[in-house]
């Protein structure tokens, strides 16, 4: 039933069969349909990681969370659909020197069994959890790939994992995948570490983001990001209406958020960024 429910937020009404071309359409309904996002943890309620209850969020919500919840319900849903799919312990960076951290920070799924005249080996690196990133399943083969206005680079394929490079325009600089544990407990345990009110990576400020066949649109707190085939643009949302309005284009469902939290939230959010403001100026 919870992959009924997934199947039809994405508007797809047949279980379809294990194929690249269903693996294809997955991944991009999942990104136009379930933004990546942070909501629930600004609102002070961080949502559970269990992949099961992030699935079933998904098909009676519409929302997910971040990677850890976004990629833990598709692999339910791959395995189910008959896909070979592995999780990976994944490492996301900014800067070099914490490139090789062995933090998990991101939660990376590998399916095998898919081969094509690029990507003889049938390995495919599907990831609906890194925001501005990816829109299409991409091969584990070393090469760049060009994907609407975004270049990504995979290196360094290895047989304990492989590195990433996002596009110069992106929110992170690279992707560092291993073989090393991914079990529940090892997901929770991050999770509660990112989720930390004021201190947590997701607990600082709102984020939600939703890549498209022309690009991607982030709200990074009350700062509207747009990146496409014409260049990058920010705008600076200060307007409560506007912002709202930012949520809805984002494809962001709000039914079951109080008005009054959201207000509170984009108040904190727009003063935060007057702080930030003021300080870029110092």
């Amino acid at each position: 039933m919870t992959t009924a429910a997934y199947l039809a937020r994405l508007g797809i009404d047949v279980p379809p069969p294990p194929t690249l071309e269903t693996l294809v359409l997955l991944h991009q309904r999942h990104l136009e349909r379930v933004p990546y996002e942070n909501l629930a943890i600004m609102l002070g309620r961080p949502p559970s990681v269990d992949a099961v209850a992030s699935l079933e969020r998904i098909g009676e919500l519409g929302r997910a969370g971040y990677c850890f919840h976004q990629n833990g319900a598709l692999e339910l849903v791959l395995r189910d659909l008959g896909f070979e799919v592995t999780r990976r312990h994944g490492h996301v960076w900014t800067d070099e020197w914490d490139r090789d951290g062995s933090f998990l920070n991101h939660l990376v799924l590998h399916v095998a069994g898919l081969p094509t005249t690029e990507n003889p080996g049938g390995e495919w690196w599907v990831d609906v959890g890194l925001g501005d990133a990816f829109r299409d399943p991409v091969p584990l083969v070393a090469g760049e790939y060009r994907q609407g206005p975004f270049t990504y680079v995979v290196d360094e394929v290895r047989p304990d994992g492989w590195s990433f490079r996002h596009d110069a325009t992106g929110s992170f600089t690279g992707v560092e995948v291993t073989t090393r544990p991914t079990e529940p407990a090892d997901v929770l345990a991050s999770h509660a570490e990112l989720c930390v009110p004021g201190t947590g990576v997701f607990a600082k400020v709102l984020v939600v983001q939703r890549r498209h066949a022309g690009g991607c649109s982030t709200l990074r707190g009350c700062v509207l990001t747009q990146v496409d085939a014409y260049g990058k643009t920010r705008t600076e949302l200060e307007d409560w209406e506007a912002w709202r309005a930012a949520l809805g284009d984002l494809h962001l469902p709000l039914d079951d958020v109080e008005d009054d939290e959201l207000r509170a939230l984009h108040a904190r959010m727009w003063d935060a960024h007057l702080v930030w403001k003021a300080e870029a100026r110092a």
